[in-house]
């Protein structure tokens, strides 16, 4: 997989506010290579969703909710 690539497009999903895609394609990367036992590109596919789910409680999280984080 080329990693770069995928974090490229699942940004620019984040990027124009479209968390379901960016998710989505975030997992299917994560199961390319599991399937691929590719556990570094596994590690990194977590770190993109991890910024997935950061972007989506900045966006639409209480201050109450941020502040627990």
């Amino acid at each position: 997989m080329d990693i770069e690539s995928y974090k490229a497009e699942v940004g620019g999903f984040v990027d124009r506010g479209n968390y379901h895609a960016a998710i989505n394609i975030a997992l299917s990367g994560l199961n390319a290579c599991r399937r691929n036992n590719d556990q570094d590109g596994v590690d990194q596919c977590l770190g993109v969703i991890r910024g997935v789910i950061q972007a989506l409680a900045e966006e639409f999280g209480s201050q109450e909710f941020l502040e627990r984080q």
